[in-house]
């Protein structure tokens, strides 16, 4: 019998944000991912496991901070401590994917990647696991990058987007599925004021772009020489350096000159095979409070499938509260709010204004008020 192939599958979980529009639950200290927002596990332990239904937990890697090194030490202790790979600092998704590659080819020079942001909601892993089986095999099949893409649902302005363009028959087995669709990708569009994505809507060839990743390690390796060949470069120097003396001080050196670049701008615009595996498996990506709202539904109240006694709502509309104090939270002749509250900060913000909550949080830091970010 020839060799498993699911052998060489491997994960990378990204965990370095800090997700400020979800101030004050997300702070610094508490990036969102590891923090409990819907009651049912932190966004990091579920996304660890879901992906485990695929993939071993030996080959699964979180590239992180060296506080999300701490935290993961605290909250998973079960999570292998030599598969965490520690950025010096933020850099955005390209040096962050080029450090997680360097890592995962020393380990398998053969091995398929599945890139996951840590902090994104799915709510059918069944389906999830099955479109990542298809993204797997189709990586393998075309030499190329492969995205998952959602089908959108409405003008969406807190999402980027994929074109797609001509699509492709699926590989065997999955050619007779009606789930998902394969395509060439024609462009890659940041988030959209709202006319832009109602016209992204209408026109039927763009799909939210979820930041979920496949491909061989040879193709990104491929892409980086050919978009971003000075961190490539830097990319030869932290593997050949891995596992010895000088691995840590190699790391540090180059995240000392690399500039900040997402992979979609830095090689998914520029890559000659890309490819976007379309399909619903109940994909959110948990940006803002209003988004939040969308995922719990008509609850007024974050508490898990009980209702919370601490929550006293009298003539009250579309009111929703996050209270992890323990405090009693009243409201009366209110609608449409959002209300957050912590120990130390309280928000109040109007349904669909959510997305604003970076800007509190830039005028704090601008006041000096670092201890409440």
């Amino acid at each position: 019998m020839g060799e498993d192939r699911s052998n060489h599958v491997y994960a990378v979980i990204m965990a370095g944000g800090f997700g400020k529009k979800l101030w004050p639950v997300s702070r610094r200290k508490m990036p969102k991912q590891f923090v409990d927002l819907l009651d049912d596990g932190t966004m990091i332990a579920k996304t660890i496991q879901r992906i485990s239904g695929l993939v071993p937990e030996e080959h699964i890697f979180i590239i992180t901070s060296e506080l999300g090194r701490t935290l993961l030490a605290c909250t998973l202790r079960s999570f292998r401590e030599d598969n965490v790979i520690v950025e010096p600092a933020s850099r955005n998704t390209a040096p962050c994917i080029a450090l997680a590659t360097a890592h995962i080819k020393k380990r398998d020079p053969d091995a398929v990647t599945v890139v996951l942001p840590s902090d994104h909601l799915v709510l059918d892993d069944q389906a999830f696991i099955k479109i990542v089986e298809a993204g797997i095999e189709i990586a393998r099949e075309k030499k190329g990058l492969v995205t998952l893409g959602i089908q959108p649902h409405r003008p969406e302005t807190a999402y980027g987007y994929i074109q797609a363009h001509e699509e492709l028959l699926l590989p065997e087995p999955f050619a007779a599925t009606q789930h998902f669709k394969l395509f060439r990708v024609k462009s890659f569009a940041e988030k959209p004021d709202l006319v832009t994505a109602e016209v992204f809507l209408d026109s039927k060839d763009f799909y939210w772009n979820s930041g979920i990743f496949i491909w061989h390690i040879d193709a990104i390796s491929r892409e980086f020489e050919r978009s971003m060949p000075d961190l490539y470069k830097d990319l030869l120097n932290i593997y050949e350096s891995l596992g010895t003396t000088r691995e840590q001080k190699v790391i540090e050196d180059v995240y000392s000159w690399i500039h900040p670049l997402s992979i979609d701008y830095g090689i998914m615009e520029k890559a000659d095979k890309v490819f976007v595996l379309t399909g619903e498996f109940g994909w959110t990506d948990l940006g803002c409070w209003d988004e939040v709202l969308k995922v719990a539904g008509s609850r007024s109240t974050f508490s898990g499938e009980h209702p919370d006694n601490r929550l006293v709502q009298i003539d009250c509309q579309n009111v929703f509260v996050k209270n992890p104090t323990g405090k009693v939270v009243c409201t009366i002749g209110l609608q449409d709010l959002i209300i957050v509250e912590t120990q130390d900060a309280l928000l109040i913000c109007k349904k669909g204004k959510s997305h604003r909550v970076r800007e509190v949080v830039d005028i704090l830091r601008r006041e000096g008020l670092d201890e409440y970010l």
